[in-house]
């Protein structure tokens, strides 16, 4: 759990005042999460007791922040179940605490479900394609921020904090990336707005029923078949298992991206590449991670993820990478 930024419940209460959502009653810390200081937040209007999730931005500037919430507001007005900004009577998404940039979101229903079932694979693949085509109009444009270029610029920040069997496979694997990118077929691939981060954790059930995606802070414009992949590499691998952990599960993987291609077929392109972006969405969270784990910041409550588990799943993405590739294309119904 992460607190960088402790907010006073009277400079809470007055935003939560400015945004007509209520008088404020309880604001506490939310577990999960390393990149912002996040907030429940319950309010009584008229009556009425209601939730929200308050975020102050940690590392997001005011001229980044617009994008996310714009893209937020874009998707819910398209029937996608995301939350969505409060305003305030000037019509402003993006505010101000303790001098940092502040959003207010509507708090959705449920729970993340942590062992997903094929069922919920399924939601979640289907979700994910409607969400593609609903960005596809959105206006604003901002690159994914923890892409390639970030990629490039952090391996050699976490260089000196590897075993030379670690450093060796991350120097590799980035080389691999940059030759991909560079191909025709990467550039051709389907692009729009992306979560990037649409982990377990980022996803609310009731049930087998999907309530909603939420936490779009790490959201860009990139290829779809990059989400996906991210998406694939979180809830289509075993966790904790210390046999398993970060294997592939071929039966949910199959689900999820048949779901998702019920929705939005996959092109020749992305089938192709759909094994690369695998390794692609493995090394970006991996290396994340290392930089969490080794530079980590100041906060009042923090504990960064187990880089390890990403470098299992990298593993296992570079040495299974033909058979994934014949058994995800498999799960496509159409031909290699």
């Amino acid at each position: 759990m992460a607190v960088y930024t402790e907010v006073p419940q009277d400079e809470a209460a007055a935003l939560l005042r400015e945004l007509q959502l209520g008088e404020l009653t309880a604001l506490r810390g939310i577990h999960g999460g390393i990149e912002n200081t996040n907030y429940f937040a319950t309010t009584v209007l008229d009556g009425i007791e209601t939730e929200h999730v308050l975020t102050v931005f940690e590392r997001l500037g005011f001229e980044q922040l617009p994008y996310y919430l714009r893209l937020m507001k874009h998707l819910a007005l398209k029937g996608i179940p995301v939350p969505e900004p409060a305003a305030n009577a000037k019509g402003e998404i993006l505010h101000r605490l303790q001098g940092k940039p502040a959003a207010v979101v509507n708090k959705l229903a449920g729970h993340s479900e942590l062992r997903p079932s094929v069922v919920h694979c399924e939601a979640v693949g289907a979700m994910l394609a409607r969400m593609h085509l609903a960005g596809q109009d959105f206006a604003m444009q901002q690159p994914n921020l923890r892409g390639l270029p970030w990629w490039n610029e952090t391996v050699p920040v976490v260089l000196p904090y590897l075993n030379e069997e670690q450093a060796a496979l991350i120097r590799s694997e980035l080389a691999y990336q940059n030759h991909v990118a560079a191909q025709p077929a990467f550039k051709a691939l389907p692009q729009g707005p992306v979560h990037a981060d649409l982990f377990r954790d980022n996803v609310m059930f009731d049930g087998d029923r999907l309530c909603g995606f939420f936490d779009f802070y790490f959201a860009g414009n990139d290829s779809w078949l990059f989400d996906l992949a991210v998406t694939l590499n979180d809830w289509c691998i075993f966790h904790g298992d210390e046999a398993a952990d970060g294997l592939h599960d071929e039966r949910r993987a199959h689900a999820m991206l048949a779901a998702y291609q019920s929705v939005r077929p996959l092109t020749a392109a992305e089938r192709q590449l759909l094994p690369a972006m695998l390794r692609a969405g493995a090394l970006r969270f991996w290396l994340s991670r290392l930089w969490d784990w080794h530079l980590p910041r100041e906060a009042a409550m923090l504990k960064p993820h187990d880089p390890g588990h990403f470098e299992r799943v990298l593993h296992e993405r570079v040495h299974q990478a033909r058979a994934l590739a014949e058994s995800l294309r498999g799960a496509s119904g159409v031909p290699a």
